[in-house]
This record gives C-alpha cells, sequence and structure tokens, in this order.
C-alpha cells in the first residue's frame, strides 16, 4: 500500500515555505518596487527580520543552502560592513524606527561571526528597529569548535533560542556526509548554551541520508532526548545533485529509497510522540509548554522560509545576500551572488533581483496551502468568504481531492478538507493542488517523501 502511494504521489513537489514558490520569482519586481512596499507599510506594523550569513568553514554534503567555505575571516567581515549597510538602508526607506517581534539569524553558519560583530549587530538593530522586549532573537548554530566566548557573546547580544544543527549521531552517517560530529561535542554546547541563559533550544535532524535505517535514526533520537530541547526539527533529506553537485561527494548506492524514507519519519515520529512531543505540521515537533504547540492549538501556527514558526507579523525583511522578505504586496529576494549584492548596497540601491507582487487569487491559494501546510485541514467556504472569493472556484480541486480521498491520503464534508494521520508524510502532494503555478516554468523540487 505505501509503496503504491508513493508511487502515485511522490514526485517531485515544493516545500511550500512560500505561495507562489522561489522559482516563480521574476524580475518585474526589482529594486524600485521593494523600496515602495516597505515605504507603504504602516507605522503600528510589526515586523520579523531574517538576516542570512552565508558562510561555513567546512562543506556539508548534504547542504542544500546558499554559502561559501572560508578558511579566513578576510571574507566574513567585508561581507558584515555590507549586511551593516543595508541595514540601515532599509531603515531609511522605512522612514522611523518600526516594531520588531523576531530576529532570526541563518546561514550558513551564523555562529561564524566573531562576538564582537554578533555586538555590533545587536547594536545596529537596536538602532534601526524598535525590538520589543519580549522579542524573540534566535540564531542557528553549528556546534564543532564553539568556546564558552562565543556563547557568552550570544548571551550579551541578546539571543533567547538557539537551533542547533545535528543531522545524526552516528559515525558512518556523519562520514558519509561530510560532517563529524561527535556527540560528546554537542552535549557541551547545550551545557554552555543553558549555562549562559539561553534556554530556548531546538535540534535539527534529518531523516533519508546515507546509511541511515529506523534502527540507526533511533538511536540518534535516544541521544536526542538527552539533550531535552524544546523542539526538534526532522527534515527529509532533499538530494538535488543536479543543482548542489557536491551531493555526489556522498555515496548514492547508501542513500535509502522512498519507502525506507517513509519508515525513518513514521518511525521516528511514533518515537518522539512518545516522549512527549507534539507533531507539528510536516516535519516539527515541539514540547507542549512550547510557544509553536500552543500557536497550532489556536489556530495561529504560520509557515515561512525558516519553516514552522509562531511568528505573527504581517512582514519579514530579509537582509543578507539571497535572502528573501515576504510583505503584504509580495516577496522579494536580494541577488544571490555576493558580489552583485555588495555592489548594489554599496551604490546605495536596495539589493532586490526578482520577486512576486500578489494578487487576491495568489492570497486566497497561499491561505488555503499554508492552512493545509500547519493545520492539515482547511475549509474553504470560511476562508473564501475571508477573501471575498466564491468557493465554487474551488470545485475542479475538489474532484482531485477526492481521488486522493479514495486512497485514504484525505477526508472531505462539502468543502472541508482534513488529512489524516496516514496522509501526513504525503502533505505536500495534497497541497499542490491548490498550487496554481505548479508546472509552469522548469522549477525543479525535492521528492515528496
Amino acid at each position: 500500500m505505501r509503496e503504491a502511494l508513493i508511487a502515485k504521489y511522490g514526485g517531485p513537489v515544493p516545500r511550500y515555505t512560500s505561495y507562489p514558490t522561489a522559482p516563480h520569482f521574476g524580475t518585474a519586481v526589482g529594486p524600485a518596487d521593494y523600496g515602495a512596499w516597505l515605504a507603504a507599510l504602516p507605522a503600528e506594523v510589526r515586523l520579523s527580520l531574517y538576516v542570512h550569513i552565508p558562510f561555513c568553514d567546512t562543506l556539508c554534503w548534504f547542504c542544500g543552502c546558499h554559502t561559501k567555505i572560508v578558511r579566513r575571516y578576510e571574507p566574513v567581515a567585508a561581507y558584515f560592513e555590507v549586511l551593516i549597510a543595508e541595514l540601515r538602508l532599509v531603515a531609511e526607506r522605512l522612514g522611523r524606527p518600526r516594531p520588531v517581534s523576531h530576529v532570526h539569524l541563518g546561514g550558513g553558519s551564523p555562529t561564524i561571526l566573531r562576538g564582537h560583530d554578533h555586538a555590533r549587530l545587536a547594536d545596529a538593530l537596536a538602532g534601526a528597529f524598535a525590538l520589543e522586549a519580549d522579542a524573540e532573537i534566535a540564531i542557528e548554530i553549528d556546534p564543532r569548535g564553539i568556546a564558552a566566548a562565543d556563547i557568552a557573546a550570544l548571551a550579551a547580544a541578546g539571543v533567547t533560542r538557539a537551533s542547533i544543527g545535528v543531522q545524526d549521531f552516528e559515525p558512518q552517517v556523519q562520514q558519509a556526509i561530510n560532517r563529524i560530529q561527535p556527540f560528546e561535542e554537542t552535549a557541551a554546547v547545550v551545557g554552555m548554551l543553558r549555562g549562559a541563559g539561553i534556554e530556548r533550544l531546538n535540534l535539527d535532524l534529518m531523516f533519508g541520508l546515507p546509511h541511515q535505517s529506523v534502527e540507526t535514526l533511533s538511536r540518534t533520537l535516544e541521544q536526542a532526548m538527552t539533550l531535552q530541547p524544546s523542539r526538534i526539527a526532522l527534515f527529509g533529506y532533499a538530494h538535488v545533485p543536479q543543482m548542489k553537485t557536491h551531493q555526489r561527494l556522498m555515496p548514492e548506492d547508501a542513500l535509502p529509497g522512498p519507502a525506507e524514507r517513509w519508515a525513518q519519519s513514521e518511525a521516528a515520529a511514533e518515537f518522539l510522540v512518545a516522549a512527549g512531543y507534539r507533531r507539528i505540521g510536516l516535519d516539527h515537533f515541539a514540547r507542549p509548554d512550547d510557544s509553536l504547540t500552543r500557536a497550532l492549538d489556536k489556530g495561529r501556527l504560520r509557515r515561512n522560509f525558516q519553516g514552522y514558526t509562531d511568528d505573527a507579523a504581517p512582514a519579514l525583511l530579509g537582509l543578507g545576500a539571497s535572502s528573501i522578505g515576504e510583505l503584504p504586496q509580495g516577496y522579494v529576494q536580494n541577488q544571490v551572488p555576493m558580489r552583485a549584492y555588495a555592489e548594489a548596497i554599496g551604490a546605495g540601491a536596495l539589493a532586490t533581483a526578482k520577486g512576486i507582487a500578489l494578487d487576491g487569487e495568489d492570497r486566497l491559494r497561499r491561505a488555503v496551502i499554508e492552512r493545509l501546510m500547519c493545520d492539515l485541514s482547511v475549509d474553504l467556504d470560511a476562508l473564501c468568504a475571508e477573501h471575498g472569493a466564491d468557493a465554487a472556484g474551488f470545485d475542479g480541486e475538489l474532484a482531485r481531492l477526492d481521488g486522493m480521498a479514495r486512497d485514504g491520503l484525505v477526508q472531505r464534508r462539502g468543502r472541508e478538507i482534513r488529512v489524516p494521520e496516514e496522509g501526513r508524510a504525503l502533505l505536500r502532494s495534497v497541497a499542490c493542488v491548490f498550487d496554481s503555478y505548479l508546472g509552469r516554468g522548469q522549477a525543479r523540487h525535492s521528492q515528496a517523501v
């Protein structure tokens, strides 16, 4: 049964961290549009900020991020100066300090920044924006080689949540993905973070990596539980060597197939639920007292480019090369090449390379897809009423869902749709029924399972 569902629905589909998805952004949206969108934001609108640090000191062969491997700090320091300049440029376009509820530092490896630059970034953010007293300041951490002084610098910069990159604790898997990270090293960093007052800790894990099995992944999860994280993100490895050629360095014959990937995902979910975590959407897990769980229970869970979030800010501003921003008017993405990004900012211009303006149909379909991805359910009549649309416009999509219903992936009562637990692994395949852009252009996506 599982093999049949994978054969029918397990093809490449988007991850839906946005809608429309990034492959459909175009150059019709540029710096002037972004500047106008920033200026049009009402003064009271809360903002969320994403800060991209696209550097690592080693290349993990599974990586799908925009990052550059460096051995010296000079390129990082040069980039950091441009980043600070962009931050001030965006603040100027906004016209006055705006309230900020969330800041997320991602990469790459943001912890490649030295302590004095973490302090400078914190000062620049505080000077350009009105950080709320309870603002969440989150950072992605590569624990390899981090010292107590580095952790102290993060705490001094106001960090309140850390997402610790792990992927897998099995030595054979780590060797295959070129990420040697003993459990003891990760545990030591967790201890230092908590000792510095950074209590909200996430672990980033993966399934579908070379040499992984249900058994080995279970051992990794057992070790992870001893660290008592607030949240766990369990991502499915996306094998796209046609886009990320370094992925060919891994032993492809050791990659688990779709049925094994599904088995790993479900076994891990059962383990984590038994350990007291709640399932959040497709691939996140959180403790019952975590803010992500509270957002789920209140129907306020959101999905953005960082994954699942309780961030309710109506505008997310992306800072740094390749960063993506989401505003009420649409999406914008900065130049990906660091040289092009630096040249634009150096000339006093925003570094927007492409984007997409949203119309009413886009906003409605985005809302439908987000509710499915977050709640595993959606009431089309209610959403269409909110958006001033006729729900009968989705009758074609409902007919397609009826086929999925016969296969057990969805349940439908009128225009109320629910994805049962047995269909969760193929949630993206259900969501793509509502994607009117899918199939346009040459967009490439990862497999559904």
